[in-house]
């Protein structure tokens, strides 16, 4: 069954290579979608795929990479619109 996701995760996940990580943690699980910085220091995205790699990608997320320090992870459900091809890092 795919899932789409929603999310954002608050900490210090900015300046510590989590969107890099993000991507390819994703990428091994075969997740797409997408991840950006914020201007208030978070990191926002879209993913989907599989539910139980999704469910593994955002574990990932609530951990992040070392150095990392993941405050809150928001998750809201989103409906399949279309399938994305890849994970991708966006600019703001």
């Amino acid at each position: 069954m795919k899932r789409r996701v929603s999310f954002k995760v608050v900490g210090r996940v900015q300046g510590v290579a989590y969107r890099a990580n993000a991507r390819d943690v994703a990428m091994q699980l075969g997740v797409n979608g997408w991840i950006r910085n914020l201007p208030d220091g978070a990191v926002d995205g879209e993913a989907e795929g599989e539910a139980s790699s999704v469910d593994a990608f955002l574990a990932w997320c609530a951990k992040g990479p070392p150095g990392a320090r993941v405050d809150r992870l928001d998750v809201d459900d989103a409906t399949l619109v279309k399938v994305m091809s890849r994970f991708e890092i966006r600019s703001r």
